[in-house]
Protein backbone atom coordinates (compact mmCIF):
# COMPACT_ATOMS: atom_id res chain seq x y z
CA UNK A 1 0.00 0.00 0.00
CA UNK A 2 1.58 3.31 -1.44
CA UNK A 3 1.99 5.87 2.30
CA UNK A 4 -0.07 8.82 2.38
CA UNK A 5 1.64 12.10 1.67
CA UNK A 6 2.57 14.40 4.16
CA UNK A 7 0.28 17.14 4.92
CA UNK A 8 2.34 20.08 3.93
CA UNK A 9 2.65 17.85 0.20
CA UNK A 10 -0.81 17.67 0.51
CA UNK A 11 -1.95 21.09 1.26
CA UNK A 12 0.54 21.99 -1.62
CA UNK A 13 -1.78 20.29 -4.45
CA UNK A 14 -4.88 21.53 -2.87
CA UNK A 15 -3.12 25.51 -3.67
CA UNK A 16 -2.08 24.29 -6.68
CA UNK A 17 -5.70 22.59 -7.66
CA UNK A 18 -7.10 26.33 -6.48
CA UNK A 19 -4.12 28.36 -8.64
CA UNK A 20 -4.14 26.10 -11.79
CA UNK A 21 -7.36 26.47 -12.78
CA UNK A 22 -8.15 29.53 -11.84
CA UNK A 23 -4.96 30.46 -14.17
CA UNK A 24 -6.39 28.67 -16.65
CA UNK A 25 -9.63 30.14 -15.93
CA UNK A 26 -8.34 33.77 -16.63
CA UNK A 27 -7.09 32.42 -19.84
CA UNK A 28 -10.13 31.27 -21.31
CA UNK A 29 -12.65 34.02 -19.94
CA UNK A 30 -10.45 36.81 -19.87
CA UNK A 31 -8.45 36.88 -22.56
CA UNK A 32 -9.35 33.60 -25.02
CA UNK A 33 -13.12 34.33 -26.03
CA UNK A 34 -13.56 37.78 -25.87
CA UNK A 35 -10.83 38.01 -28.36
CA UNK A 36 -12.98 34.76 -30.33
CA UNK A 37 -9.30 32.68 -29.91
CA UNK A 38 -10.53 29.29 -29.87
CA UNK A 39 -7.24 27.93 -28.24
CA UNK A 40 -7.66 23.66 -28.77
CA UNK A 41 -9.62 21.14 -26.78
CA UNK A 42 -12.65 21.51 -24.47
CA UNK A 43 -11.90 25.34 -24.16
CA UNK A 44 -11.79 25.87 -27.72
CA UNK A 45 -14.96 24.07 -28.34
CA UNK A 46 -16.74 25.97 -25.14
CA UNK A 47 -15.99 29.17 -26.48
CA UNK A 48 -17.45 28.42 -30.12
CA UNK A 49 -20.31 27.42 -28.60
CA UNK A 50 -20.40 30.44 -26.71
CA UNK A 51 -20.42 32.37 -29.73
CA UNK A 52 -22.99 30.19 -31.57
CA UNK A 53 -25.48 29.31 -28.89
CA UNK A 54 -24.70 31.70 -26.52
CA UNK A 55 -24.25 28.90 -23.81
CA UNK A 56 -21.55 30.05 -20.73
CA UNK A 57 -18.26 28.97 -21.44
CA UNK A 58 -17.38 26.79 -18.41
CA UNK A 59 -20.97 25.34 -18.66
CA UNK A 60 -19.84 24.53 -22.68
CA UNK A 61 -16.52 22.71 -21.31
CA UNK A 62 -18.07 20.65 -18.65
CA UNK A 63 -20.65 19.10 -21.50
CA UNK A 64 -17.51 18.06 -23.25
CA UNK A 65 -15.58 17.01 -20.96
CA UNK A 66 -18.02 14.37 -18.61
CA UNK A 67 -18.54 12.18 -21.59
CA UNK A 68 -14.49 12.20 -22.14
CA UNK A 69 -14.03 11.29 -18.63
CA UNK A 70 -16.15 8.53 -18.66
CA UNK A 71 -14.73 6.78 -21.47
CA UNK A 72 -11.12 7.76 -19.94
CA UNK A 73 -12.42 5.68 -16.93
CA UNK A 74 -13.48 3.36 -18.89
CA UNK A 75 -10.18 2.41 -20.37
CA UNK A 76 -7.97 3.33 -17.61
CA UNK A 77 -9.97 2.94 -14.25
CA UNK A 78 -11.51 4.71 -11.70
CA UNK A 79 -8.32 6.63 -10.04
CA UNK A 80 -7.70 7.98 -13.18
CA UNK A 81 -11.40 9.12 -14.37
CA UNK A 82 -11.08 10.59 -10.53
CA UNK A 83 -8.04 12.80 -11.13
CA UNK A 84 -9.14 14.18 -14.52
CA UNK A 85 -12.57 14.83 -13.16
CA UNK A 86 -10.91 17.07 -10.55
CA UNK A 87 -9.39 18.66 -12.62
CA UNK A 88 -11.69 19.25 -15.28
CA UNK A 89 -14.08 20.35 -13.28
CA UNK A 90 -11.82 22.51 -11.50
CA UNK A 91 -10.62 24.28 -14.90
CA UNK A 92 -14.88 24.72 -15.73
CA UNK A 93 -16.07 26.40 -12.76
CA UNK A 94 -13.51 28.70 -12.50
CA UNK A 95 -13.73 29.53 -16.35
CA UNK A 96 -17.33 30.34 -15.35
CA UNK A 97 -16.67 32.38 -12.12
CA UNK A 98 -14.28 34.54 -14.43
CA UNK A 99 -16.71 34.70 -17.18
CA UNK A 100 -19.69 35.79 -14.86
CA UNK A 101 -17.41 38.28 -13.35
CA UNK A 102 -16.16 39.91 -16.30
CA UNK A 103 -19.41 39.53 -18.34
CA UNK A 104 -16.83 37.33 -20.76
CA UNK A 105 -15.66 40.79 -21.86
CA UNK A 106 -12.30 40.75 -20.91
CA UNK A 107 -9.71 42.43 -19.66
CA UNK A 108 -8.38 44.39 -22.99
CA UNK A 109 -10.48 46.12 -25.63
CA UNK A 110 -10.40 43.58 -28.02
CA UNK A 111 -11.35 46.27 -30.67
CA UNK A 112 -7.42 47.31 -31.21
CA UNK A 113 -6.10 44.31 -33.77
CA UNK A 114 -2.81 44.80 -31.03
CA UNK A 115 -5.34 44.09 -28.16
CA UNK A 116 -5.86 40.83 -29.47
CA UNK A 117 -1.82 39.84 -30.05
CA UNK A 118 -1.77 40.58 -26.16
CA UNK A 119 -4.92 38.50 -25.97
CA UNK A 120 -3.13 35.48 -27.11
CA UNK A 121 0.18 35.88 -25.87
CA UNK A 122 -1.02 36.06 -22.39
CA UNK A 123 -3.83 33.76 -22.70
CA UNK A 124 -1.35 31.29 -24.17
CA UNK A 125 0.88 31.81 -20.96
CA UNK A 126 -1.71 31.64 -18.30
CA UNK A 127 -2.91 28.46 -20.34
CA UNK A 128 0.24 26.89 -19.92
CA UNK A 129 0.63 28.21 -16.20
CA UNK A 130 -2.67 26.79 -15.23
CA UNK A 131 -2.74 23.33 -17.36
CA UNK A 132 0.93 23.25 -15.75
CA UNK A 133 0.37 23.55 -12.20
CA UNK A 134 -2.74 21.33 -12.69
CA UNK A 135 -0.87 18.48 -13.37
CA UNK A 136 1.60 18.84 -11.03
CA UNK A 137 -1.34 17.66 -8.70
CA UNK A 138 -1.59 14.25 -10.54
CA UNK A 139 -4.18 15.49 -12.28
CA UNK A 140 -4.97 16.69 -16.05
CA UNK A 141 -7.64 19.15 -17.65
CA UNK A 142 -9.48 16.47 -19.37
CA UNK A 143 -10.42 17.23 -23.20
CA UNK A 144 -7.81 16.64 -25.89
CA UNK A 145 -5.68 15.45 -23.36
CA UNK A 146 -8.06 12.40 -22.79
CA UNK A 147 -8.84 11.48 -26.03
CA UNK A 148 -4.49 11.68 -27.26
CA UNK A 149 -4.09 9.01 -23.95
CA UNK A 150 -7.04 6.52 -24.92
CA UNK A 151 -5.69 6.96 -28.84
CA UNK A 152 -2.15 6.11 -27.74
CA UNK A 153 -2.98 3.04 -25.89
CA UNK A 154 -4.56 1.27 -28.41
CA UNK A 155 -2.75 2.88 -31.36
CA UNK A 156 0.90 2.95 -32.60
CA UNK A 157 0.75 6.80 -32.43
CA UNK A 158 2.64 9.07 -29.90
CA UNK A 159 0.00 11.32 -27.12
CA UNK A 160 1.40 14.61 -29.19
CA UNK A 161 0.70 13.90 -32.69
CA UNK A 162 -3.32 12.95 -31.53
CA UNK A 163 -3.22 15.45 -29.15
CA UNK A 164 -2.09 18.08 -32.13
CA UNK A 165 -4.71 16.76 -34.15
CA UNK A 166 -7.76 16.74 -31.93
CA UNK A 167 -6.66 20.70 -31.36
CA UNK A 168 -5.65 21.50 -35.08
CA UNK A 169 -9.09 20.07 -35.73
CA UNK A 170 -10.89 22.47 -32.89
CA UNK A 171 -8.97 25.78 -33.86
CA UNK A 172 -9.78 24.83 -37.80
CA UNK A 173 -13.92 25.15 -36.86
CA UNK A 174 -12.71 28.10 -34.58
CA UNK A 175 -11.44 29.15 -38.22
CA UNK A 176 -14.57 28.57 -39.82
CA UNK A 177 -16.95 29.71 -36.87
CA UNK A 178 -15.10 33.30 -35.87
CA UNK A 179 -12.89 33.99 -38.28
CA UNK A 180 -9.87 33.69 -40.15
CA UNK A 181 -7.48 36.42 -37.83
CA UNK A 182 -8.60 34.35 -34.35
CA UNK A 183 -7.60 31.54 -35.91
CA UNK A 184 -4.34 32.51 -36.85
CA UNK A 185 -3.70 34.07 -33.24
CA UNK A 186 -5.32 30.86 -31.55
CA UNK A 187 -2.02 29.04 -33.12
CA UNK A 188 0.13 31.71 -31.49
CA UNK A 189 -1.72 30.88 -28.47
CA UNK A 190 -1.49 27.78 -28.61
CA UNK A 191 2.10 26.94 -29.25
CA UNK A 192 2.91 29.11 -25.61
CA UNK A 193 0.67 27.34 -23.96
CA UNK A 194 2.20 24.12 -25.28
CA UNK A 195 5.73 25.64 -24.01
CA UNK A 196 5.11 27.08 -20.75
CA UNK A 197 3.10 23.67 -20.02
CA UNK A 198 6.35 21.56 -20.21
CA UNK A 199 8.37 24.24 -18.10
CA UNK A 200 6.03 24.56 -15.30
CA UNK A 201 5.16 20.38 -15.07
CA UNK A 202 9.19 19.54 -15.85
CA UNK A 203 10.85 22.43 -14.75
CA UNK A 204 11.87 23.37 -18.07
CA UNK A 205 10.83 23.87 -21.49
CA UNK A 206 11.10 20.66 -23.79
CA UNK A 207 8.27 18.48 -25.23
CA UNK A 208 10.79 15.75 -25.73
CA UNK A 209 10.72 12.14 -24.20
CA UNK A 210 12.39 10.85 -21.11
CA UNK A 211 15.16 7.79 -21.36
CA UNK A 212 14.85 6.46 -17.95
CA UNK A 213 17.35 4.05 -16.53
CA UNK A 214 16.29 2.68 -12.76
CA UNK A 215 19.12 -0.02 -11.22
CA UNK A 216 17.46 -2.42 -8.61
CA UNK A 217 17.60 -5.72 -7.42
CA UNK A 218 15.95 -8.50 -8.92
CA UNK A 219 13.56 -9.17 -6.97
CA UNK A 220 11.97 -5.72 -7.40
CA UNK A 221 11.86 -5.87 -10.87
CA UNK A 222 8.61 -7.63 -11.11
CA UNK A 223 6.73 -5.24 -9.55
CA UNK A 224 7.97 -1.88 -10.80
CA UNK A 225 7.38 -3.58 -13.97
CA UNK A 226 3.70 -4.88 -13.56
CA UNK A 227 2.72 -1.30 -12.32
CA UNK A 228 4.54 0.45 -15.22
CA UNK A 229 2.25 -1.63 -17.76
CA UNK A 230 -0.62 -1.22 -15.81
CA UNK A 231 -0.60 2.06 -14.63
CA UNK A 232 1.40 4.21 -17.24
CA UNK A 233 0.80 1.57 -20.26
CA UNK A 234 3.90 1.44 -21.54
CA UNK A 235 6.99 -1.39 -21.63
CA UNK A 236 10.65 -0.91 -21.02
CA UNK A 237 13.88 -3.53 -21.30
CA UNK A 238 15.41 -5.65 -18.61
CA UNK A 239 19.26 -5.45 -18.66
CA UNK A 240 21.31 -7.91 -15.86
CA UNK A 241 24.52 -5.94 -14.92
CA UNK A 242 27.31 -6.20 -12.02
CA UNK A 243 27.94 -3.45 -9.85
CA UNK A 244 31.58 -2.49 -9.68
CA UNK A 245 31.77 -1.48 -6.55
CA UNK A 246 29.65 -4.89 -4.94
CA UNK A 247 30.32 -7.28 -7.59
CA UNK A 248 27.04 -8.37 -7.02
CA UNK A 249 24.41 -9.05 -10.17
CA UNK A 250 22.48 -6.14 -10.66
CA UNK A 251 19.31 -5.28 -12.91
CA UNK A 252 18.51 -2.26 -15.09
CA UNK A 253 15.03 -1.61 -16.32
CA UNK A 254 14.91 0.87 -19.04
CA UNK A 255 11.38 2.89 -19.81
CA UNK A 256 10.73 5.75 -22.20
CA UNK A 257 7.94 7.54 -21.24
CA UNK A 258 6.67 11.30 -22.67
CA UNK A 259 6.95 14.36 -20.06
CA UNK A 260 4.14 13.78 -18.79
CA UNK A 261 4.59 10.60 -17.50
CA UNK A 262 7.66 10.91 -15.96
CA UNK A 263 6.68 12.25 -12.70
CA UNK A 264 4.01 9.23 -12.06
CA UNK A 265 7.13 6.72 -12.80
CA UNK A 266 9.59 8.22 -10.43
CA UNK A 267 6.34 7.61 -7.86
CA UNK A 268 6.69 4.46 -8.75
CA UNK A 269 10.08 3.76 -8.69
CA UNK A 270 9.97 5.21 -4.95
CA UNK A 271 7.45 2.98 -3.76
CA UNK A 272 8.33 0.13 -5.30
CA UNK A 273 12.43 0.71 -4.69
CA UNK A 274 13.27 3.64 -2.58
CA UNK A 275 16.61 3.07 -2.53
CA UNK A 276 16.92 2.01 -6.30
CA UNK A 277 19.06 4.07 -8.52
CA UNK A 278 17.63 6.27 -11.25
CA UNK A 279 19.28 7.98 -14.11
CA UNK A 280 16.84 10.19 -16.85
CA UNK A 281 18.21 11.44 -20.32
CA UNK A 282 16.24 13.27 -22.91
CA UNK A 283 15.20 10.89 -25.99
CA UNK A 284 15.02 13.46 -28.84
CA UNK A 285 13.32 10.97 -30.95
CA UNK A 286 11.58 7.99 -30.10
CA UNK A 287 10.22 5.57 -33.12
CA UNK A 288 7.73 2.77 -32.64
CA UNK A 289 4.87 1.33 -30.68
CA UNK A 290 3.46 4.26 -28.56
CA UNK A 291 5.12 7.00 -30.46
CA UNK A 292 6.39 8.14 -33.69
CA UNK A 293 6.39 4.96 -36.14
CA UNK A 294 9.55 4.28 -38.14
CA UNK A 295 8.40 4.59 -41.27
CA UNK A 296 7.34 8.13 -41.10
CA UNK A 297 10.96 8.85 -39.82
CA UNK A 298 12.34 7.64 -42.94
CA UNK A 299 9.96 8.84 -44.95
CA UNK A 300 11.05 11.72 -47.46
CA UNK A 301 9.46 15.23 -47.07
Amino acid sequence: MAKPKPIYSRASDYLLLILGPLCSGVAAAGFYTPARITGGGATGIGTILYYLFGLDQGIGMMMINIPLVLFGMKVFGWRYGIKTLVGSVMVSLMTTLVGRLSDYQGFLDTSEPINVLLSAIYGGVLMGVGIGLTMRTGSNTGGSDIVSQVVASKFPVSVGAVSFSVNAVVVCCGGIFLGLQPMLFAIIAMYLSAQLTNFVFMGFGTNMSKAVYILTDSEKIPSISRAVTSRLHRSGTVFEGEGLYTLKARYMLVVIVPNNQLKALLAIVNHEDASAFVFVTEAYEVLGRGFMPIKKALRDD
